[in-house]
């Protein structure tokens, strides 16, 4: 149930993460629209590039996603996420890591490049794996990638859509003792939409802490994310394409 001011009680008081988005394909710095590989925009070819500007407007944490590895199932683009994870350890910032992780070798070679977070998405759907996941790295280590279109979860790189139920399975997880959750509105993604932020706190009254993807349009979206008590937010398309000022966000979270 929602607090009388519409936010989502929460165990703690959470601490809002604006996430910048590096998504990487063959190597470069894009966008995709609704997560379509063929409708895509190249913000610069070297992700590193986007990485540093990020971080030199404050950027605290990062949002990469590895989108070969979320299509293909393997990475493409280790080398290039490595050197961000590098850029950003230089100003004390950190890395979470998304897109085809699927196995646990992966988990853990992200993490030994510094990462500090990798998003699981297909595999968070064989238990047995998930519990292995949390004994060998832990919950800080790890956030499921709930991503779906009406409320139903979609994988493989978005390319599948399940009947799962969000939310249900949510619930599921927070009970294995999974704690953070990136949840997107697929069909919002790069769209400039507004976010589901329905969706996200349907998600953290399932006790997961949440971040809302997909959709973040400017500044108000960005405070009205953290005003209903979510984890935080990644912020994509709105970035690069300017609706949305980086510094001034920091500075308005502050």
């Amino acid at each position: 149930m929602a607090n009388e001011d519409g936010s989502v009680p929460t165990a703690g008081n959470l601490k809002f993460t604006l996430f910048p988005a590096v998504d990487v394909l063959d190597g470069e710095c894009v966008r995709l629209r609704r997560g379509d590989y063929g409708d895509k925009t190249v913000y610069e070819r070297r992700p590193q590039d986007a990485a540093h500007h990020w971080l030199a407007a404050g950027a605290r944490y990062l949002h990469v996603v590895d989108l070969n590895g979320a299509r293909d199932g393997k990475s493409l683009n280790q080398t290039v996420i490595a050197d961000v994870v590098k850029s950003a350890a230089q100003v004390g910032a950190r890395v979470q890591v998304g897109g085809g992780i699927r196995h646990l070798d992966t988990v853990a070679r992200w993490l030994d490049l510094g990462v500090s977070r990798c998003v699981i998405g297909t595999a968070a759907l064989t238990p047995d794996w998930l519990e292995q996941a949390l004994r060998r790295f832990g919950s800080e280590a790890l956030v499921v990638g709930l991503d779906g279109r009406d409320g139903k979860l979609a994988v493989r790189g978005w390319l599948e859509q399940t009947q799962v139920e969000i939310a249900s399975l949510a619930k599921e997880w927070a009970g294995l003792g999974i704690r953070h959750a990136l949840v997107t509105d697929v069909g919002r993604d790069g769209m400039l939409s507004g976010a589901n932020l329905e969706l996200a706190r349907q998600v953290q009254t399932q006790g997961l802490q949440a971040i809302a993807s997909g959709g973040i349009r400017n500044l108000d979206d960005v405070l009205a994310a953290k005003r209903v008590g979510l984890a935080g937010a990644v912020a994509g398309r709105a970035l690069y394409d300017g609706s949305l000022d980086l510094a001034q966000a920091m500075a308005a979270l502050e």
